[in-house]
């Protein structure tokens, strides 16, 4: 585990083994990746089954993707919150971003490109739907990492199946002079988990002890994140990191995350398993969605989830 960049990256192509379950590989991944979220609540990931040849072919897209009118991004809209188009906002006037929800399905992706594009964009769609295929996989297997540490192994299926996803693309300008500029503001994701990728540096993490620290691109790479539904459905157990993206110098930044959500309705409950006189009831059961909402209409509270459905 290399922790030089301020958090651990863990290498799950060293071995195909490793990621057969059960192995004593799958062992000590499963360690490395539930040491990571619960001290950091986000790591880095080596995952060769996604090539750093369409991570190439879909930041060309995505150039060509925010080229576009903001009349036609416009049109990229959710009743969900943040599933849609995101942009100039006086708070982070640099960012801008769209959401394509459950882009491992083409038809949805083939609904998005052909609202941006009057003929679509057929290579576009490709990229794009292959990428988001390949980073569900990647979440499905730390997801069940991160469960059968927990001990909860058994509700994994149940977990995937009221689970949904949204798959944002990013863009931030560069900053107008040489000084540092907010790109996005320090948050707290509140999903389940979400998978990032960026091309250049930005991203800076809070660590538990209250520094910022710079997590550092590297070709390939992927970022997982906790987020406060995992939190809160462990019990606690596994930390949720609060990050922000700082912008320097004077290239635009691309990213593009893959965030897992419960679906429309779902209830966040903690297992009675993750319950016990040492880890006492954290929250009480919440609509995650109805919590959605709830934090955009209250964005100026610093722990709106404890004030949400805290159990205390």
């Amino acid at each position: 585990m290399d922790v030089e960049r301020g958090i651990p990256c863990i290498d799950f192509s060293r071995d195909p083994t490793d990621l057969v379950e059960g192995s004593d590989g799958w062992k000590n991944l499963c360690d490395q990746v539930r040491e990571a979220c619960e001290n950091y609540g986000c790591f880095q990931v080596v995952y060769d089954q996604v090539p750093v040849k369409l991570h190439e072919e879909l930041l060309v897209g995505l150039k060509e993707l925010f080229d576009l009118p903001d009349e036609t991004k416009e049109k990229n809209v959710s009743s969900k919150p943040y599933h849609g188009y995101i942009g100039k906002a006086k708070e982070v006037p640099l960012y801008e971003s769209l959401g394509v929800h459950n882009a491992p399905n083409l038809d949805q992706v083939e609904a998005f490109t052909n609202l941006m594009w009057p003929n679509g964009n057929p290579a576009f769609c490709q990229t794009l739907n292959s990428m988001a295929k390949r980073i569900q996989e990647l979440e499905g297997i730390v997801r069940k990492m991160i469960l059968q540490n927990l001990g909860v192994k058994n509700y994994y299926d149940s977990h995937i199946e009221n689970s949904d996803s949204v798959f944002r693309v990013m863009k931030y300008k560069a900053p107008r002079s040489d000084d540092s500029a907010v790109g996005l503001l320090a948050h707290v994701d509140k999903n389940i988990l979400t998978i990032l990728y960026q091309d250049i540096q930005g991203l800076e993490l809070l660590s538990k002890e209250g520094q910022w620290f710079r997590v550092l691109p590297k070709a390939g790479t992927l970022t997982v994140f906790a987020g406060e539904a995992l939190m809160a459905w462990s019990n606690g157990r596994i930390h949720a990191a609060k990050h922000r993206v700082i912008m320097q110098g004077r290239k635009d930044r691309y990213s593009y995350a893959f965030f897992s959500t419960p679906k429309g309705g779902a209830v966040v409950e903690i297992p009675k398993e993750l319950v016990d006189n040492e880890h006492p009831l954290l929250f009480r059961p919440f609509n995650y969605l109805d919590f959605l909402r709830y934090f955009q209409a209250n964005l100026h509270l610093d722990n709106p989830l404890e004030i949400y459905a805290g159990a205390v």
